[in-house]
């Protein structure tokens, strides 16, 4: 399997960035709207929320560098069903930096996340996350299964150092993440590099420009931080703990012509989330890293889908 190529690209690719038709489905049962407390963001400064729509609460996280508005058409489509609960981290796509950066990160934003589902009662929401979103999923889910709904993970995996070396770990990692964390602080990469990269993740030449903004205007600390966490973080044992039902989408597209297929990106997935039972994982056939940007009706209809089965309906 050429996985060399998919590795090498894609880890290169969220660096970057961070330095700077569907199925008919049946009509949803009417759900009653969900009752939330009043918001106190002084609990959460790693992040805001804008409320929007009714129904079961579904969270929808973004990933590096972008903010809640990422997901404007999932919110679109899902707002007459859910209640979505719209995340945009403090420091990223233009949001001021927290007053205090915390190290880690990524536990800090998992806690405050956990505290804000507490307190505005919200019963096992649906959670959505792109990219670090969608390891702030498993974060959440990890940590407390029972107070997470049904996961839907777009283009994200349990531990991104392994990506490059499935044999990688914690320790082995720290230091070459703590000097990328060093270099990435001071600021962003060239303008060239980041349109490059920018195409390798969406096909959509506005959309790269806005993705490039959205990184241009995110606080360099912030994002080096995060992706320090997400190197030495490793999630690979730890989603064994998860309970609820999970659907992973994943891209490949970007790859091809580094010699990476459909079966080899597909096989990095399962490797990396072998421990979690039950997972089920999709590819898309032509998305590149921002799915719900390069293929939205697939998107959409994989989660609608995934979603209405009895059985993840419940959970």
């Amino acid at each position: 399997m050429k996985t060399s190529a998919f590795a090498r690209r894609l880890s290169v690719a969220v660096l970057l960035i961070g330095a700077t038709g569907p199925a008919v489905l049946a009509a949803p049962a009417a759900v009653p709207t969900t009752k939330t407390g009043a918001d106190n963001p002084a609990l959460h400064p790693a992040f805001t929320v804008r409320v929007v729509g009714k129904g079961r609460p579904m969270l929808l996280i973004p990933g590096l560098t972008c903010p809640g508005a990422v997901w404007d058409e999932a919110v679109a489509h899902y707002q007459t069903q859910y209640q979505c609960h719209i995340i945009s981290l403090a420091g990223f796509g233009g949001a001021a930096p927290a007053a205090t950066l915390a190290d880690p990160l990524l536990p800090a934003v998992r806690d405050q996340l956990l505290a804000y589902i507490k307190t505005q009662k919200l019963n096992k929401p649906v959670v959505v996350g792109h990219s670090l979103g969608g390891f702030m999923a498993l974060e959440l889910s990890t940590a407390q299964p029972d107070a997470i709904g049904p996961l839907v993970i777009l283009d994200s995996l349990p531990y991104m150092a392994a990506i490059q070396n499935p044999a990688a770990t914690v320790e082995t990692v720290k230091p070459m993440a703590d000097n990328m964390r060093q270099q990435m602080k001071q600021g962003h990469q060239p303008a060239a590099a980041q349109r490059q990269m920018a195409a390798g993740m969406v096909t959509d030449t506005a959309r790269q420009a806005q993705v490039m903004r959205w990184g241009s205007a995110s606080d360099a600390p912030t994002v080096a931080q995060a992706m320090y966490d997400m190197y030495t973080i490793d999630l690979r044992s730890d989603v064994s703990r998860i309970q609820q039902p999970v659907l992973v989408l994943g891209a490949w597209a970007a790859y091809k012509q580094y010699g990476s297929t459909k079966e080899s990106t597909r096989a990095i997935f399962t490797q990396q989330y072998a421990k979690l039972p039950g997972v089920r994982i999709e590819m898309s056939e032509a998305g590149r890293h921002f799915l719900m940007y390069d293929d939205t009706a697939w998107f959409l209809a994989q989660a609608d889908a995934f979603l209405k089965q009895p059985a993840v309906a419940k959970k």
